[in-house]
């Protein structure tokens, strides 16, 4: 086996920034269970102190919990979506303003908002409004050999740490656990290299039958017929690796949120589980709970 090539140092660098936005609830903000009850949860935007990559998906008392600090650029639709778009899974942040100026941290995923994990100490000291600047690389990506693999997402400092390798053709990838393609939902409208696709999870029977109820946050993923260069679609034989980057919801139709970070529709990828497949433990994001 060996490893695949790429166009690395083609790409470009730049960088982009934001704000560290804050926690949105609307007036009368209730979220609904399937079975028709409801309830105010937190979960989505703003600094979330004790939930970190490498935590559960489930099991939290909210809804899209978000994990790390949550950054956008609100000002402005073009930076917004620069922000958004030329982000990457692994790209490196620093804080320039507010007391934490000066702390790094990393990208770990892409909802509403891009989710920036730091140390617990440097976040500690971080408030709403604190700008973030990232320094994006990994748009335009590619495999040299491999012309029918999509990269989305990927930071090549992600791509090495996953340890991807090539045989026989095929890339041979470690993901922590296979999701049938049945229970993916809301987000197959959106293009996937712009926020993510929730699993639905409201049939709590079938999460706990297939293991899928022990997801964590940054947890690499592997959908097979799930086709994902364009959209989110089903296509036979094609195979999505995709990233845990927000925990489980109440909603019909909503779970835990999969980002997209690798596609191919004819066989050129395939995979093996491995539980350890996690950006906490590649990316040497810290401890997990």
């Amino acid at each position: 086996m060996q490893s695949p090539k790429t166009n690395e140092t083609s790409l470009v660098e730049m960088a982009v920034s934001g704000a560290i936005t804050t926690p949105a609830v609307r007036p009368g903000q209730y979220i609904p269970h399937p079975d028709g009850t409801a309830a105010v949860l937190p979960g989505m935007f703003g600094i979330t102190y004790n939930v970190r990559c490498g935590d559960r998906a489930f099991g939290w008392a909210g809804d899209h919990v978000e994990p790390g600090v949550s950054i956008d650029d609100e000002g402005d639709s073009g930076r917004h979506h620069a922000l958004h778009y030329l982000n990457c899974i692994g790209n490196e942040a620093m804080v320039t303003s507010g007391l934490a100026a000066g702390a790094r941290g990393i990208v770990i995923g892409e909802h509403a908002r891009i989710l920036v994990q730091f140390d617990e100490d440097a976040q500690d000291l971080m408030a709403p409004g604190d700008r973030i600047q990232i320094m994006t690389k990994g748009q335009g990506l590619a495999l040299s050999d491999h012309p029918g693999v999509a990269l989305k997402k990927m930071s090549p400092r992600l791509f090495h740490a996953m340890g991807i390798m090539e045989e026989a053709g095929r890339l041979q990838i470690k993901v922590a656990m296979e999701l049938p393609v049945r229970i993916m939902g809301s987000g197959a409208e959106l293009n996937s290299e712009y926020v993510d696709q929730d699993l639905m999870s409201g049939d709590r029977a079938l999460m706990a039958e297939l293991g899928i109820d022990q997801m964590r946050l940054g947890d690499l993923i592997a959908i097979r017929h799930a086709d994902h260069h364009w959209g989110r679609s089903y296509r036979k034989g094609a195979v999505s690796i995709c990233l845990c980057i927000h925990g489980d919801s109440i909603m019909t139709g909503h779970g835990p949120g999969i980002l997209t970070l690798m596609t191919a529709r004819d066989g050129e990828i395939d995979f093996t589980i491995d539980p350890a497949a996690n950006i906490a433990t590649l990316l040497d994001l810290g401890a997990q709970k």
